[in-house]
């Protein structure tokens, strides 16, 4: 493929516009004719990422009593482990008591943490519901876009309204997020990733820590600073990226019950059966015990000693085994782009996490995703990294190389390069696709 820019195909004449749009809708006949099945959607590990932990399924022959003496395979210990607490507490840079262990998902640690507050309320605070009722309004949440689309769905399944808030190279556009939380008492939280974020790949400095744990002093009554640190421990290259802890942070100014910290070991040991942990200051972490006694009697603190004993003293070891598989594939997109788009598109250049993310010609994201599923290459929904699925410039993708073998990858980003090029052309030049 010849390089091409918007600058060099807004200056090509008429015939050969022409002549290129006709070629690259031969191409694209080709490429269908090919019957691909090809997917880019989800940032999965692929099953050698998975191999990695298969010498953590014997650890328990060397017993089911946890290091203070608890039989893991009965009830009780709400709160978890004592050694995968200190698990967790590696992974956010906080301290052990500071942690909550919980089961495979963080995600449903933060459904439960956002369902309390609103609907039971918290921290002596009442329903984020019934305020919203007693002013007439909704409430709201910051989101910070492009962002984590499990959060948006979270969000609007709790029928909270979000507001987009743009993500700078240093985390989101505070002095946005600090003039709409003091001017919106209905506003109760903003959702962050604040390392290697989804997609972007952002890390925050440690200026935005501060501002971040800084909010609750000017927002409303209840408001909540969400971090999920999914990607805390995923960097490409080591030594990986540092930032400021967010719990210190907010003790330093008083704020750590408002400061609500996730992670799992989702993506670091086997992605369905992890163990996922919350980080917070005592009142907060009271609020979320009390409202998880009722919904169990304790987490599964089999999986939680198993993890414990395999992860223990070796977290570094077990992630650079990981990034000896990733790099490669980022590597691969990093040079198909460059060659193929480099010009027509912008990407992120990751230094961690699971995704490159992608912004197109204005107008031409739906339309790209379109033509790669005629091709037989499933890409993430355009728009899908934005609150209710909607890009107001529908120039943005997500593309997730992890779970595909490198072959099946630089198929799929030929043909996604392939799709770019037929949908900006056909955007720019729309009369000649007539």
């Amino acid at each position: 493929m010849t390089s091409l820019t918007l600058e060099s195909l807004r200056a090509m004449p008429p015939s050969e516009r022409t002549r290129l749009l006709e070629q690259l809708r031969d191409d694209h006949l080709a490429l269908k004719a090919l019957g691909l099945k090809l997917d880019l959607t989800r940032g999965k590990p692929a099953a050698d990422q998975l191999d990695i932990s298969d010498a953590m399924d014997g650890l328990l022959q060397e017993g089911s009593t946890s290091i203070d003496g608890i039989d893991v395979r009965n009830y009780g210990t709400l709160e978890g482990l004592l050694e995968a607490r200190e698990l967790g507490a590696e992974l956010l840079d906080v301290d052990a008591s500071d942690v909550i262990a919980w089961n495979n998902a963080s995600l449903t640690l933060m459904y439960y943490l956002l369902h309390f507050a609103h609907h039971l309320g918290i921290n002596d605070c009442p329903p984020w519901q019934a305020e919203a009722q007693s002013q007439g309004g909704a409430i709201k949440f910051l989101c910070p876009v492009p962002g984590y689309d499990r959060h948006f769905t979270l969000t609007e399944a709790l029928g909270i309204e979000m507001i987009n808030i743009p993500m700078l190279g240093d985390g989101p556009d505070m002095d946005k997020v600090e003039s709409l939380v003091q001017g919106d008492q209905l506003i109760k939280g903003i959702w962050n990733v604040p390392k290697h974020s989804n997609p972007t790949g952002v890390s925050y400095s440690d200026a935005v820590i501060d501002r971040l744990a800084a909010l609750p002093r000017i927002a409303s009554e209840g408001f909540l600073v969400i971090m999920d640190n999914a990607y805390g421990v995923h960097d490409l290259h080591f030594p990986g990226v540092r930032f400021k802890s967010p719990l210190a942070a907010a003790k330093h100014v008083g704020s750590e019950d408002q400061m609500a910290l996730f992670a799992s070991t989702s993506k670091i040991t086997y992605a369905g059966s992890g163990v996922s942990f919350f980080a917070s200051g005592v009142r907060l972490r009271q609020a979320m015990l009390k409202g998880l006694s009722v919904l169990a009697v304790g987490p599964d603190k089999v999986n939680q000693l198993r993890h414990a004993r395999f992860l223990r003293d070796r977290i570094e070891d077990q992630m650079r085994a990981h990034a000896a598989l990733m790099r490669p594939k980022f590597d691969l997109v990093e040079a198909r782009l460059t060659k193929g788009i480099k010009g027509l598109a912008e990407w992120n250049a990751p230094t961690g996490g699971y995704f490159v993310s992608v912004n197109l010609a204005p107008g031409t994201a739906q339309r790209c995703v379109e033509l790669a599923r005629e091709a037989g290459v499933a890409l993430t929904p355009a728009g899908a990294a934005f609150p209710y699925g909607k890009d107001p410039d529908d120039r943005h993708i997500r593309l997730a190389p992890s779970f595909a073998t490198l072959d099946d990858l630089g198929e799929a980003l030929d043909a996604f390069v392939l799709c770019v090029r037929l949908a900006t052309l056909e955007s720019l030049f729309g009369e000649v696709a007539h």
